[in-house]
């Protein structure tokens, strides 16, 4: 197997970077601790929590263009990096042209997007064994930590706003005043 990397800076992109490109270049990605010895239950626990989430924001998007236009909503960038998440953490191996195909975009701004995913290092292609003519496209290690670390933030932000609903909601119920936090 061998792995493709894109070496052009400019990714087939135009010489002045869009705003989803200049954001991807912004963007921090932080590193995330998944595990000590004693905690690999909850480790299991947050990695459920976080495909269930990947699964939500995906089936979300799709969800959203039955009451919204879709051309409201590019994120292609997106699509893909969740596809790829729920792909690896589920075992399958993900053929470029699907993940294309995932993106709900045309398959020359869905190359193109990946081609800027690997040039920022959160993708990486490789040869099909078995089929010269067909590739696939992963995560790497760096686009695992970032889609990791976001999808863990968002299911702390859930879980407290939520709790914070459910008190709210109990305190309506008895007839007590929350104060905001």
């Amino acid at each position: 197997m061998t792995m493709h990397y894109i070496s052009s800076t400019r990714a087939g992109t135009s010489a002045r970077p869009g705003k989803v490109e200049r954001a991807l270049r912004a963007a921090p990605v932080a590193p995330i601790t998944l595990v000590s010895s004693e905690d690999e239950e909850a480790a299991s626990r947050r990695r459920r929590v976080a495909l269930a989430l990947a699964r939500e924001f995906y089936a979300g998007r799709r969800r959203r263009s039955r009451f919204f236009s879709a051309d409201l909503f590019g994120e292609p960038t997106w699509d893909i990096l969740l596809d790829l998440y729920v792909a690896s953490c589920e075992g399958r191996s993900v053929p470029t042209t699907s993940a294309c195909i995932g993106a709900h975009v045309p398959p020359t701004t869905a190359l193109r997007w990946l081609r800027i995913l690997e040039t920022r290092g959160l993708v990486a292609r490789e040869e099909d064994g078995r089929d010269g003519r067909r590739t696939f496209v992963h995560l790497t290690t760096r686009g695992m930590t970032a889609i990791e670390s976001f999808l863990g933030s968002m299911g702390n932000a859930l879980s407290v706003a939520l709790a914070g609903a459910a008190r709210e909601n109990l305190a309506e119920e008895e007839g007590i005043a929350v104060a905001a936090e």
